[in-house]
């Protein structure tokens, strides 16, 4: 009943928004024919009334899970610019009541010589403008962003390297979020171009999926292509342990999360959930360390850290494995010194905002220290990548999805 409630008031505020739009681009334009105006509400209002019923069928119904999404998106892009909109009516509207009450203090006969007081043409085709831009950046995001990799390259540089991993390549790539591809074949080349870099080593770190281990169905032979000499190491991000779908019980979503574990091996993946793996090269050794979802906030925390290193006193290097970022500076820095490099992902620089080399802005940065890049403090690193893949909004803009391949060099 509550949902329901607050689904009807929801509707009733947007369509009370969309009206006051509506009628502002009508009397913004007073030289449209009555058939262009006609035309004009009849697209207006169809839209509106099919947008707000995709929500009502997303909310209350089992719909397929690509219907909703792209139902969600729909709905975003929509408001995101009537939202950018806005402004410039309440500017005007804030106009017009001001000239209204000079209007009051004038004389009768002064007041007669007044025009009345229509919404300026100028403001409301501005206003249109405006929202142009992130209807334009948003959609643009769809079609080219999401699948527009990068190979991002960065060295590292480890005093205790051994020599034999003087130049070791390893590629990384985080948050797959495979659900909600649709794809294929721009999903191939991604890897493909990973491929081509020839990694002596390949990380994944977290998010294989939305949700569900089935969402991997179409992209299990497409991932199990991911191969290096030296190994592939994955670990599980939040949104692998299925906490944020609905199951009939407990039980079906521990199967899920089976089913998923299934799903790296089956890829040749190794997964290190809490544990960790020696690297040998000419009778040198470094060690990958591996744990589950560990950080601020309210996700899931199932990392272990005194289990992860255990029996690694020995090794000269360790690079561990943690989905999310935040898990370096609450817990790393702090506690286990001996961990020389750090990989994340989680972020998804927001999939939105700026990047170039000499600067970088995301949303995200508001809630993450650490959310692109490389990060260090003393002899301790941290390496942030901005994911493969996306989630909510099918797209990405200013912050592309990445690969990054890591040179090891001895400091």
């Amino acid at each position: 009943m509550g949902k329901t409630v607050s689904v009807i008031l929801l509707a009733l505020l947007l369509l009370t928004f969309d009206y006051y739009i509506y009628k502002a681009i009508l009397n913004g334009f007073k030289n449209w024919s009555t058939k262009r105006r006609k035309a004009f509400t009849a697209i207006w209002w169809s839209y509106s009334l099919l947008l707000f019923l995709g929500i009502t069928l997303s909310v209350f119904f089992n719909i397929y899970s690509w219907l909703r999404t792209t139902i969600m998106v729909a709905f975003f892009i929509t408001f995101s610019s009537k939202f950018f909109f806005l402004p410039l009516l309440l500017i005007d509207d804030l106009r017009r009541f001001i000239k209204k009450l000079r209007k009051k203090d004038l004389q009768p006969e002064e007041a007669k010589e007044e025009n009345t007081i229509p919404r300026s043409e100028f403001l409301v085709k501005a206003g249109v403008a405006l929202a142009a831009i992130p209807f334009g950046t948003l959609t643009w995001g769809i079609a080219k962003g999401a699948y527009d990799y990068r190979v991002r390259k960065q060295v590292l540089i480890l005093p205790n390297l051994p020599s034999s991993f003087d130049g070791i390549k390893i590629a990384q790539i985080s948050d797959v979020h495979s659900g909600s591809f649709y794809n294929k074949r721009a999903v191939l080349g991604g890897v493909e171009m990973l491929l081509n870099e020839k990694p002596d080593i390949a990380f994944f770190t977290g998010d294989l999926v939305n949700s569900k281990a089935s969402e991997m169905r179409d992209y299990q032979d497409i991932f199990a292509k991911v191969k290096a000499p030296l190994g592939v190491f994955s670990i599980l991000g939040n949104h692998d342990y299925g906490t944020y779908a609905k199951w009939n019980s407990e039980a079906d979503r521990l199967k899920n999360l089976d089913d998923l574990k299934v799903t790296h091996k089956n890829m040749g993946w190794q997964l290190l959930n809490n544990t960790n793996k020696r690297i040998k090269v000419n009778n040198e050794e470094i060690g990958i360390l591996g744990v589950e979802n560990w950080g601020g906030g309210r996700f899931p925390k199932f990392g272990k850290m005194s289990e992860a290193v255990q029996n690694t006193e020995d090794l000269p290097i360790k690079l561990l494995l943690s989905h999310d970022p935040s898990h370096w500076r609450l817990q790393i820095l702090k506690e286990y010194p001996d961990i020389d490099v750090m990989f994340s992902g989680h972020t998804h620089g927001a999939q939105f905002g700026i990047e170039s080399e000499h600067f970088k802005w995301s949303p995200i940065q508001y809630v993450y220290d650490e959310w692109d890049g490389l990060y260090q403090e003393g002899h301790q690193q941290l390496f942030v990548n901005v994911g493969y893949g996306f989630l909510g909004y099918p797209g990405r803009v200013g912050i592309l999805p990445e690969i990054t391949i890591f040179e090891l060099k001895k400091g």
